[in-house]
């Protein structure tokens, strides 16, 4: 059965729309300037949309910041249904509490199976990186995952964090993961392979880590991810490195047992 997908790119139309009819859902609401209000707003009506599955929210440059968000993520969890959400939350305001709030709801969110979240240049730290692996740590059934991260200021500790929280998603089969332009040096990118290490059914791995701190850590993320017995392809995006430690990684990683394809880009 094909679901009718329903698209809004204002407000009023969707408040004045049949809420409870819907399944498959695209909000766009780029560059409108709503709001902490106006996304409150929004959540609360979502939260009426009891059969929606499929939810995407465009987002991006609005004003928001951290009571949005969280507004929004609280009422997330009545859409109980929902297994497919993608939020669209770049040049916004959010910070370590907004993410903290929000992270938490979609772990209450029973039957996630594909994420893709963006927060590309919010004020998101170490807290709020922990946070997110702390969240998505209880999605346990989420099977798909694109996370947008660059140009915040998550460090070790937050990469840390949120590596140790997706460890525990074990059904993860593909995972994309942005962190260009973050406070990321050796061992936070140590700490991110021994947690998605624990990840044993990811297939497929893009990793961006373009413009952090990181050197001989690729060479712990490489060990770590040893453990990912299904892994087949690893796209990798890296600062320039030494020419021995290139080789060195690539050693590493071909003694992956089933991987196919591996790209390792320099920059």
């Amino acid at each position: 059965m094909i679901q009718n997908i329903k698209y809004f790119n204002n407000l009023e139309q969707f408040f004045k729309s049949s809420l409870q009819s819907h399944e498959v859902l695209f909000i766009d609401l780029n560059c409108q300037s709503i709001g902490d209000k106006g996304l409150s707003r929004l959540g609360s009506d979502l939260g009426k949309c009891i059969n929606i599955s499929n939810l995407a929210l465009q987002l991006w440059s609005n004003q928001i910041g951290d009571e949005g968000i969280s507004s929004l993520g609280s009422n997330l969890i009545k859409c109980t249904n929902i297994s497919n959400l993608t939020l669209d939350l770049s040049y916004n305001q959010i910070s370590n509490k907004g993410v903290l709030c929000l992270s938490s709801d979609l772990g209450k969110c029973p039957n996630l199976s594909n994420l893709k979240l963006n927060f590309q240049s919010n004020q998101i730290g170490a807290i709020g990186g922990s946070g997110l692996g702390s969240g998505l740590g209880k999605c346990t059934n989420l099977s798909n995952l694109k996370l947008y991260l660059q140009w915040n200021q998550i460090d070790d500790e937050g990469l840390s964090g949120l590596g140790s929280g997706l460890g525990k998603c074990t059904n993860l089969s593909n995972l994309t993961l942005d962190l260009y332009k973050n406070k990321i040096g050796d061992k936070g990118i140590q700490d991110l392979g021994f947690g998605l290490g624990n990840c044993t059914n990811l297939q497929n791995l893009t990793l961006n880590l373009y413009y952090n701190q990181i050197e001989i850590g690729v060479l712990g993320l490489a060990y770590g991810l040893r453990k990912c017995s299904h892994l087949i392809n690893l796209t990798l995006n890296l600062n320039k490195i030494s020419n021995q430690k290139s080789e060195q990684l690539k050693e590493k990683f071909l003694k992956t047992k089933r991987l196919v394809v591996l790209k390792i880009c320099q920059h």
